[in-house]
């Protein structure tokens, strides 16, 4: 783990740095499995202090300059943030048994506070972050995030998928137009254009194999029902020829398009980080193979299943490794500068940033 000591390498202005992950299987192995026995015996209650444990582990290994990320969080805080969405959801769960006209209660109470909950999980989870000393910031309000993951979403679902990089856009410009590192802004602008490009482009993908399936069966479609036919005839309609057509079709479906799911999630990724400038001059890139991911996504998943679970922690160093070294940012002008100055301005506003609600909705 690269320690916050550690004198930064010489920056020149122009240059390129790219962030490096300095993590372990092995080490990270410990972590986890002391994570996971523990949650289960105190029945998920511990799950609040192994993501802290877990967060702390990874941000502790993500390095820029030579000087690593810190996670600041408290188990004891997360916990109760998520003890009162659960007491939340209990009472008004409760209340709409009890009142049949309020069966509506919970589902519009959960739409109304949804919004307000990820502006929090936002400016927490960013608050508990920091580089050199430096607490990160989030200063969105519900209104945009309503916009971004309410709103998009739906519209994204009302157009079959068609407006999703409409949606992207959105979530990308409110999540980084409100990021804040020592009173600097981040800003994030990514095009239309490009996103819908991403779209098409994982839209042709899932078109080309549905198109061939659907060829093979054509070809093959009476073939298929003298099986079926067969097997009925047999009397083996419980586990016939056709129950296992539906079965192999539904998983097919689900691969197929959590494979075009995880194309466009990296084409995204490249595209929103790539138009991505902090303090209006240094930016961001984001470079990764999306070929390169999806192996490495479906790889992770298929190992961890044939091994119960217990190569988890490999999965999760491996893919944290590709995303942080696939990840950079070009400083313009002194390097050292910047940096003391954001430093000399972090260290007068940090001390409002050591105690807030644990709602930990990701950042």
């Amino acid at each position: 783990m690269a320690s916050a000591d550690t004198a930064p390498p010489a920056a020149t202005a122009g240059a390129f740095h790219r962030i490096g992950f300095t993590g372990r299987a092995s080490e990270y192995f410990g972590i986890w499995i002391i994570n996971v026995l523990l949650t289960i015996l105190t029945l998920g209650i511990y799950s609040a202090w192994a993501k802290v444990r877990r967060n702390r582990y990874f941000y502790g290994n993500t390095v820029l300059l030579g000087r690593s990320f810190e996670y600041h969080a408290r188990g004891l805080q997360i916990l109760i943030g998520r003890l009162i969405v659960v007491g939340a959801i209990a009472v008004l769960n409760l209340v709409s048994i009890l009142n049949p006209f309020l069966a509506l209660l919970p589902a519009i109470a959960f739409l109304i506070a949804l919004p307000w909950l990820v502006a929090r999980g936002l400016r927490f989870s960013a608050r508990v972050t920091s580089y050199r000393n430096v607490r990160f910031d989030f200063v969105g309000g519900p209104g945009g995030a309503f916009k971004a993951f309410i709103l998009g979403s739906v519209i994204a679902t009302l157009t079959l998928g068609i407006l999703t990089p409409l949606a992207s856009r959105w979530v990308a410009r409110y999540v980084g137009a409100n990021l804040r590192y020592g009173g600097k802004a981040f800003d994030t602008d990514p095009k239309l254009g490009p996103l819908f490009k991403a779209w098409l482009m994982s839209a042709g993908v899932a078109v080309a194999v549905l198109a061939v399936v659907g060829s093979f069966v054509a070809l093959n479609f009476e073939a298929v029902v003298d099986a079926i036919a067969g097997s009925a005839i047999a009397g083996q309609m419980t586990f016939s020829i056709w129950h296992y057509v539906i079965l192999v079709v539904y998983i097919a479906f689900f691969v197929l398009f959590g494979v075009v799911g995880l194309f466009y999630r990296a084409a995204v990724r490249n595209i929103v980080w790539s138009a991505t400038t902090f303090d209006g001059r240094h930016r961001l890139l984001s470079d990764m193979s999306r070929g390169r991911y999806i192996w490495i996504a479906i790889s992770n998943v298929i190992v961890t299943i044939l091994t119960l679970g217990l190569m988890r922690p490999w999965a999760a160093v491996r893919l944290a490794r590709y995303v942080y070294e696939h990840t950079g940012v070009t400083f313009v002008g002194d390097v050292g500068e910047l940096f003391s100055a954001i430093e000399a301005q972090g260290s007068a506003v940090g001390a409002e940033f050591m105690d807030f609600e644990g709602f930990d909705f990701g950042f």
